[in-house]
């Protein structure tokens, strides 16, 4: 399923990792740059602990991706939680 999930904090982050690692496609969209650049670049913007192995592994595995751009995402999406 190609959910999207608007917010990349403690709950939308956390959240959009998870189902990712159920086999979803994810993308975790938020409004700073600055946060979404460091989670390109591999750097949490949050802490909870095992996170970041699991953030790794399901943009590894082209599950996980971030952007700021709202409106492509929502469009091609099955599901939307705002978080």
């Amino acid at each position: 399923m190609r959910i999207t999930m608007i917010g990349a904090g403690y709950v939308g982050l956390v959240s959009g990792a998870c189902l990712a690692d159920f086999g979803h496609e994810v993308v975790c969209i938020d409004k700073d740059p600055a946060k979404i650049a460091a989670l390109h670049a591999g750097r949490m913007p949050i802490y909870e602990p095992g996170l970041d192995a699991l953030v790794a592994e399901n943009v590894r595995q082209k599950r996980l991706t971030f952007s700021t751009d709202l409106k492509p995402a929502v469009a091609d999406a099955q599901a939307v939680f705002i978080a």
